[in-house]
């Protein structure tokens, strides 16, 4: 049971680490209206392990404030990235479904934080959702699930104790 703990808090901080340097190394395609987080691949993750949950969330905290965050784009871009992942899991029996939470969860919230906390007025609310929704599709849908089925041979070796 202990080893076990241990394996789960070792590879969140690892899927925390991997996020934030996705995050900052592709910082220009990570942050705005038009943006394909590269990170977000890692979304998937909780279909392997539920450690992915607090992983991705600390993850997206810390990137966020390195990438210059607001406050705002920091609690409620980080509690999208949450909600996300908490659903990821949840719909992990339905392998084709887990991207569907992430990419729901940043379109609907991330376009508010643009518009309210960063005051990005030049396109409405709606419109945002859809750019930032099909940077979504792009990072967690398409390139998620080949991340997924490509992590999927390796499930036991990668997520389990030896």
């Amino acid at each position: 049971m202990k080893n076990e703990k241990v394996l789960l808090l070792t590879q969140a901080a690892a899927i925390a680490a991997i996020y934030v340097v996705l995050t900052v190394v592709f910082e220009p395609l990570s942050f705005g209206v038009a943006q394909v987080r590269i990170a977000e691949v890692l979304t998937i993750l909780p279909y392997f392990t539920p450690a992915a949950i607090p992983g991705l969330f600390a993850g997206c905290i810390i990137a966020n404030f390195l990438g210059g965050g607001i406050p705002m784009d920091i609690v409620f871009g980080s509690l999208a990235t949450l909600a996300g992942a908490f659903g990821s899991y949840a719909l992990r029996r339905h392998k084709y479904l887990v991207p569907v939470p992430p990419i729901a969860a940043n379109a609907i919230i991330v376009p508010f934080v643009l518009f309210y906390g960063y005051g990005v007025n030049y396109m409405p609310i709606p419109l945002m959702m859809l750019s930032v929704g099909a940077g979504e599709v792009i990072s967690c849908g398409i390139m998620g699930l080949v991340v997924l089925f490509a992590l999927e041979k390796y499930r036991k070796v990668i997520f389990s104790a030896a």
